[in-house]
């Protein structure tokens, strides 16, 4: 039994290491404008989430997305708090961003996005906008960073994932706004990190990727 779950834990470790290596490949080719490939960095996370829980046996109140410990992981000490920072960080970035970059700031954020979510189409746009948060959390949140950090410390793992979803979200534009843009993703990763660490559940993470994307986005098109 004991060999077989040292057997397991390097599957994982080698499983682990490949998926982050592969998202980090990925991702980086978002700095040639060209790149169409970045995104998938999403899928492979999505991939080996899966498989390195089943590699490791991970299930039930083990396991990195979970729907049934919902309200319990809610009520962590500072866990709303956490959740609810990325509304607030997100209507500062809009408000600082205007101030300094006027209307452009917005355009590349709705340029940079355009191309997967579908403004015109209210509904299809709320679809999209949950898959995209819940992708992007159990591929950077459950598997980069909560992988990550039985390999690494914690902080290592909150910067570099956080570095590398950034990264992602690079588009073509005034270096300036590009600059403004990613940093304010990188702060908002750093937060999601934060959510999971404290809860251990993408779902929770989700949960607050969702809101601020929502939030952001009516503010945009009511105020900005």
């Amino acid at each position: 039994m004991k060999h077989q779950q040292i057997a397991n834990d390097k599957k994982s470790t080698v499983l682990t290491l490949t998926g982050i290596i592969v998202m980090i490949l990925l991702a980086v080719t978002k700095v040639v404008p060209s790149s169409q490939i970045a995104g998938y960095s999403v899928f492979v996370g999505i991939a080996f989430f899966f498989i390195t829980e089943a590699a490791a046996k991970t299930g039930g109140d083990q396991s990195g997305l979970r729907f049934h410990t919902i309200v319990t992981d809610l009520k962590k000490p500072g866990v709303v708090f956490w959740l609810l920072l990325p509304v607030v960080s997100g209507l500062a970035a809009l408000v600082v961003g205007k101030l300094l970059f006027s209307g452009k700031f917005v355009a590349h954020v709705l340029g940079r996005t355009g191309s997967i979510l579908s403004f015109d189409k209210p509904v299809l746009l709320i679809g999209q906008v949950v898959l995209a948060a819940f992708g992007e959390e159990i591929a950077y949140r459950g598997f980069f960073f909560g992988k990550g950090v039985k390999l690494f410390p914690v902080w290592v793992c909150a910067v570099v994932s956080s570095a590398v979803f950034a990264a992602g979200h690079i588009a073509p534009g005034d270096l300036r706004i590009v600059v403004y843009d990613i940093a304010g993703v990188f702060i908002d990763s750093l937060i999601f990190s934060v959510i999971y660490h404290k809860t251990g559940n993408c779902v929770i993470s989700t949960f607050s990727h969702i809101l601020g994307n929502a939030i952001s986005m009516a503010a945009v098109f009511t105020f900005f």
